[in-house]
C-alpha cells in the first residue's frame, strides 16, 4: 500500500517523536469497515514482511515507538483506561455525556491521550481484536529482530508499569476501607483486611523490582504472594455479594464493587506482564494491547457505564422478586387450591374496583383529576388485595421469571445435569398461572354482573348506558380495536411493577427501615412496643409488594390520561378488569348480546390475558438473565421437552399430580418422557 510504505519511509528517515506518524500508521492499517478484518490482516501481514525484509525500516520503527513512548507518561493508560473513576454513578453519566458532545482537551505529555488519538474510531477494538494473535506476535518479533542494542528509554515502560501497579494498590486499599463496604461487611474491620495486606505486598514488590532495574538486587521479586492476596480479595468481594440479600445494595456500593473488581483484574494483568519474559511476555502484551484498545473505544460510552453499574443492582432487584416468585410456584394440590382461593379473592375485589372505575367515569373531572381518581382506585385496590393475601394472576410472571432465570443459571454453570428440573419448573409455573387466572376471572365476572344488577335494581338505571356498553365491547374486540396493543402496555407496566417491588425490598433491607421504625419514640408511644414491632416487621416484609402495587395502580390509572395529553393511543387492558367490564356490559345490554359479539369479547379477554402474561414474563426473564450474565442456548431443546410433556400428559399443565411434593419452591421430577435425555443434550 502506498500510504503504508510512505509512512514507514518517513519514520525510518526521521527523528520524530510526535504522535502524527503513529496516527498515520494506524490509519493505513485500518479497514474501511470494522467487521471486515480481511483487509487489515493483509495490511498487517504486509507490514511484517516489510520489517522482516528491511532492517532499516524495523530499526527506525522500533526507535520511533520507543522515543514516542519514552517521552510520555504511560501510567494513566495502564491504571485508568477501562476502570471507572471515583465519581458517583450519575456524575459518571453526566461526564461521559459531556465528553460525547465535546471531548476533553488532549495532553501530548500523556501517552493515554496519544493512544486514544491513534485509535480514534469507536470500532477500532473490533478489527484489532479480530486479528489473530499470531500476527501481532509476528510484528513484535520483527521489531525485536535487530542487532542494535535497546536504548535506555526501553526501561521506561517497566517503571511506568510499576507506578501504575502502586497506584492501583493504593486505590484498592481506599475502596476496601469505604464506609459503604464496611457497613455491609463489618468483619473487614475485625480481621486483617486482604486489601491492606495486598497494598503492603505490592509496595515490597515494586521496591524490589526498582532495585533490580537499578542493579542493586541480583534477582527479581516473586509475585506469587501478591497473586494469592488478589485471590483472597476476590473471595471477600464474593462474600459481600452473597450477603446482599441480608444487607441490600445501593448504587454507590455497586460502583465500589465494580471498581474493585476491575482494579483487581488490572493488577493481575500488570503483575503477569512484569513476571513474564520471552514469548509468554509477548502473548500477554498482545492481549493487554487489545484490552486497552477496546476499553479506550468505550471511554465515552453511556451504554457501558449503565450496563456495568446496573448489573449487580438488577441482579439484587430480580433476586428479591425471585424469592417472592417462589411463593407463586405451586406443586401440591393443597397449594394449587390455595392459589385458586387466592385468585378468587382477588377477582371478588376487582369486581368492586371495576364498579368504582365506572362510577368515577361518570364524574365531570379534568384529565389530571380523572387520572388521580383512577390511580387511587387501582392502587388502593391492589394494595388491599395484597394485604388480604390474595393474588392478581398477571403479577406472577414478573416474580416467577427470576425464579426460572436462577434455574437456568444453575444449568449453565453445571449445577444441574439436564433440563428435567427446568422443564418441570416451567410446567409448574404454567399450571399456577392458569389456576390463578381462572380464579381471578371466575369471580370477577360474576361479581361485576351482580354489582351491576344491584345498581340497576337500586337506582333504576344501568351502570353502563348503551353508548358505554358499545365502548366496553369495542375495547375488548381484538380485531377492530387496539386491545392487544393496550394489553402489551399493561404487560410492560406489570414488568415495571415487579422491578419496583424488588427495588423497595432491597431498599427496606439496605436502609434498615424496620429498625428505624422501631427507634421512633413517637410511634412507640402511640402503638406500644409489641404492636410497633409487628408493624415494623410487616413493613420490612411487605414494603416491596405494597410499593409495587401502588405504582402499578398509578401506571394503570394514568396511562389513558397520558395518552390523551400526548395525543398518542396509550391505554391499558388487563384480563381481570376486562372480564369485569364484560360482566357490566352484559347487564347493560340486559343480557341480550348477540352470540357472535359475546364470543368475540370472550376471545378478546383471553387474548388480553395472554399478551399480559407473555410481555411481562418475557421482559422479566430477559432482565433476570442479563443481570446474571446468562446467555442461554438451549431454548429449542427445552421447548421441545415441554411440548412432548404436554402431548404425553396434558393434564399435568392444568392439574397437579396427587403425589406432588409440598415444597412450593421445589419443582417435582417430571415423569420420564422418551427422548428427554437426548433432547436435553
Amino acid at each position: 500500500m502506498p500510504e503504508l510504505e510512505a509512512t514507514l519511509d518517513t519514520i525510518a528517515h526521521g527523528n520524530d517523536s510526535g504522535p502524527e506518524l503513529l496516527v498515520a500508521l494506524i490509519d493505513a492499517l485500518r479497514p474501511a469497515h470494522a467487521d471486515e478484518a480481511g483487509p487489515a490482516h493483509a495490511r498487517l501481514t504486509e507490514l511484517c514482511e516489510r520489517l522482516e525484509a528491511e532492517p532499516a525500516l524495523r530499526l527506525g520503527l522500533r526507535d520511533y515507538l520507543l522515543r514516542m513512548v519514552g517521552a510520555r507518561k504511560q501510567s494513566h493508560l495502564y491504571s485508568d483506561t477501562g476502570i471507572f473513576d471515583g465519581t458517583g454513578f450519575f456524575s459518571e453519566l453526566r461526564q461521559r455525556l459531556a465528553w460525547k458532545l465535546l471531548p476533553p482537551a488532549l495532553n501530548d505529555d500523556h501517552f493515554r491521550d496519544v493512544f486514544g488519538l491513534a485509535f480514534h474510531h469507536a470500532d477500532d477494538g473490533d478489527w484489532i481484536g479480530a486479528l489473530d494473535d499470531a500476527l501481532w506476535l509476528r510484528l513484535l518479533a520483527a521489531l525485536e529482530a535487530t542487532p542494535a542494542p535497546l536504548p535506555e528509554m526501553a526501561r521506561h515502560p517497566v517503571h511506568e508499569t510499576l507506578e501504575s501497579l502502586s497506584t492501583l494498590s493504593h486505590r484498592l486499599t481506599a475502596l476496601g476501607l469505604d464506609l459503604h463496604l464496611v457497613r455491609v461487611y463489618p468483619e473487614i474491620e475485625s480481621y486483617e483486611s486482604p486489601f491492606l495486606a495486598l497494598s503492603a505486598e505490592i509496595g515490597d514488590f515494586t521496591r524490589a523490582y526498582h532495585e533490580l532495574l537499578s542493579g542493586h538486587q541480583p534477582q527479581r521479586e516473586d509475585a506469587r504472594q501478591a497473586l494469592v492476596l488478589i485471590a483472597q480479595c476476590r473471595d471477600m468481594l464474593t462474600r459481600i455479594r452473597k450477603r446482599a440479600p441480608e444487607t441490600g445494595i445501593s448504587i454507590r456500593l455497586t460502583q465500589i464493587l465494580v471498581r474493585m473488581q476491575q482494579t483487581l483484574r488490572r493488577m493481575e494483568t500488570l503483575l503477569g506482564l512484569l513476571e513474564s519474559t520471552g514469548p509468554d511476555l509477548r502473548r500477554q502484551a498482545v492481549g493487554f494491547f487489545k484490552e486497552l484498545v477496546q476499553a479506550d473505544n468505550r471511554k465515552y460510552s453511556l451504554r457501558e457505564v449503565l450496563g456495568t453499574h446496573t448489573s449487580l443492582l438488577a441482579l439484587r432487584v430480580t433476586e428479591n422478586a425471585g424469592h417472592t416468585g417462589e411463593h407463586y410456584v405451586t406443586t401440591s394440590r393443597r397449594d394449587y387450591f390455595a392459589m385458586l382461593r387466592s385468585g378468587l379473592g382477588a377477582g371478588f375485589i376487582v369486581g368492586f374496583m371495576a364498579l368504582l372505575k365506572m362510577l368515577a367515569g361518570k364524574l365531570s373531572l379534568a384529565p389530571i383529576g380523572a387520572a388521580f381518581v383512577y390511580s387511587l382506585n387501582y392502587s388502593l385496590g391492589f394494595m388491599l388485595v395484597h394485604m388480604l393475601h390474595f393474588t392478581i394472576a398477571t403479577k406472577q410472571p414478573a416474580m416467577t421469571a427470576a425464579r426460572i432465570a436462577g434455574s437456568i443459571q444453575d444449568i449453565e454453570s453445571g449445577r444441574e445435569r439436564d433440563l428435567d428440573t427446568l422443564a418441570a419448573l416451567c410446567v409448574n409455573v404454567f399450571r399456577t398461572q392458569f389456576i390463578a387466572i381462572m380464579g381471578n376471572v371466575l369471580l370477577a365476572l360474576p361479581t361485576a354482573i351482580l354489582l351491576a344488577w344491584l345498581w340497576r335494581a337500586g337506582t333504576g338505571a344501568h351502570l353502563a348506558d348503551p353508548a358505554k356498553v358499545a365502548q366496553l365491547l369495542h375495547d375488548l374486540d381484538p380485531f377492530s380495536s387496539l386491545a392487544l396493543f393496550h394489553a402489551a402496555i399493561a404487560g410492560v407496566c406489570l414488568f415495571l411493577a415487579g422491578l419496583i417491588s424488588g427495588y423497595y425490598d432491597n431498599k427496606a433491607v439496605y436502609t434498615r427501615i424496620p429498625d428505624r421504625l422501631r427507634q421512633r419514640r413517637t410511634l412507640r408511644r402511640l402503638l406500644g412496643e409489641e404492636r410497633l414491632d409487628r408493624v415494623a416487621t410487616y413493613v420490612g416484609d411487605n414494603l416491596g409488594a405494597l410499593a409495587g402495587n401502588f405504582y402499578f395502580g398509578i401506571m394503570l390509572g394514568s396511562m389513558g390520561t397520558l395518552g390523551f395529553i400526548l395525543g398518542l393511543p396509550l391505554d391499558i387492558r388487563h384480563i381481570t378488569f376486562s372480564s369485569a367490564f364484560l360482566g357490566i356490559a352484559l347487564v347493560g345490554s340486559d343480557l341480550a348480546l348477540p352470540l357472535e359479539t359475546l364470543l368475540i369479547s370472550l376471545g378478546g379477554v383471553a387474548a388480553i390475558g395472554f399478551i399480559n402474561l407473555v410481555v411481562s414474563f418475557g421482559l422479566a426473564l430477559l432482565v433476570a438473565l442479563r443481570a446474571r450474565n446468562v446467555n442461554y442456548r438451549q431454548w429449542l431443546p427445552l421447548l421441545g421437552l415441554i411440548l412432548r410433556s404436554f402431548l404425553q400428559n396434558p393434564r399435568r399443565f392444568f392439574w397437579p399430580p396427587p403425589d406432588a411434593p409440598a415444597a412450593a419452591g421445589a419443582p417435582e421430577a417430571p415423569p420420564k418422557i422418551a427422548g428427554e435425555k437426548k433432547a436435553a443434550s
